[in-house]
């Protein structure tokens, strides 16, 4: 896939595959929401009394990374969770899936290693499959392993935005159809995510650039910004992840959500606002909408699921 010229100019630091990542991303998101606004009735919008997000600001827009910011845990473990109940890998494959869930779970932070592992053992898993099957089974998956597992706190920031007439995307480095699958259950615009390789309609088992983590997703924003004419002095970023920073930088309304330590001690000291849902505490600066505070529930720390069942 070509690089589509989109972007602003940006810092040294962005490799030359991170944009084609950003890039790839933005492009899958942009045809995926204007796809489901062909065929979505549009919503009824609910009056917003809170100076932030400003209602009716076309120009502005919310970005929402989805690991432990949106949704409890690692979007791609529950993904393959789901594929190996149905047949497309082997129990060791599973074990590892889950000790680099426990990890993510237990320490709060993202392991490189363990990542690219994952993405590794998913793009062998998927290769020769149809993209079509993938979007089904996403579905499916939701479903049965990710319904339960949003953060409600979250999800009514991303309403907020909704109500104020903005659009909403995911920012995640999972495959580009599970969150678009996640995106479209919440209700929200669209989802920007990692962009495997297809060749007539079948998984070829390599990316397009590199997974949208880190740079790639600042590369992705810009992107986005230039295509939907977004100012991003106006748009907002909610993550718990300090491989985010990049991204949060961008925006005038940077949000750290169920932050890592890293991320924590950098928002203390940019002066951003902190929401953590796993503990209840409240917000370290005012700002936030108030519906945030409705929708909060104590997460925990829980151990990976246990492997003992077997297949039946």
């Amino acid at each position: 896939m070509a690089a589509l010229g989109w972007l602003t100019p940006r810092r040294r630091s962005a490799t030359a595959r991170s944009v084609l990542a950003g890039e790839a991303a933005a492009e899958a998101a942009r045809k995926s929401s204007q796809e489901d606004a062909d065929t979505t009735p549009p919503a009824t919008k609910e009056p917003q009394e809170s100076a932030f997000p400003v209602p009716g600001d076309d120009r502005a827009a919310a970005f929402f990374d989805l690991d432990n910011t949106v949704m409890q845990g690692a979007a791609l473990f529950h993904f393959g969770r789901g594929l190996y109940k149905r047949n497309f890998f082997e129990t060791r494959d599973l074990a590892r899936f889950a000790w680099q869930q426990a990890w993510f779970r237990l320490a709060g932070v993202e392991d490189p290693e363990h990542m690219q592992e994952a993405r590794d053992s998913a793009l062998s898993i998927v290769k020769g499959h149809r993209v079509a099957e993938l979007q089904s089974i996403g579905e499916e998956i939701y479903d049965e392993y990710m319904a339960d597992r949003i953060w409600p706190g979250t999800r009514a920031l991303a309403q907020a935005h909704l109500d104020a007439g903005q659009k909403v995307w995911l920012v995640t480095a999972a495959p580009v159809e599970i969150a678009q699958v996640i995106a479209r259950r919440l209700g929200l615009t669209g989802a920007l995510g990692t962009v495997a390789e297809s060749v007539g309609g079948v998984y070829t088992g390599r990316l397009v650039g590199e997974p949208l983590h880190g740079p790639a997703k600042a590369e992705a924003l810009r992107a986005l910004a230039v295509a939907e004419r977004l100012d991003l002095s106006r748009c907002a970023a909610y993550s718990d992840s300090h491989n985010d920073i990049p991204m949060l930088s961008l925006v005038g309304h940077p949000y750290a959500i169920n932050p890592d330590a890293k991320l924590r001690r950098h928002a203390r000291d940019m002066d951003w606002r902190l929401r953590d849902y796993r503990t209840g505490r409240k917000a370290a600066k005012v700002g936030i909408p108030a519906a945030a505070g409705v929708g909060a529930v104590a997460g925990g720390t829980a151990a990976a699921i246990a492997l003992h069942r077997r297949r039946r």
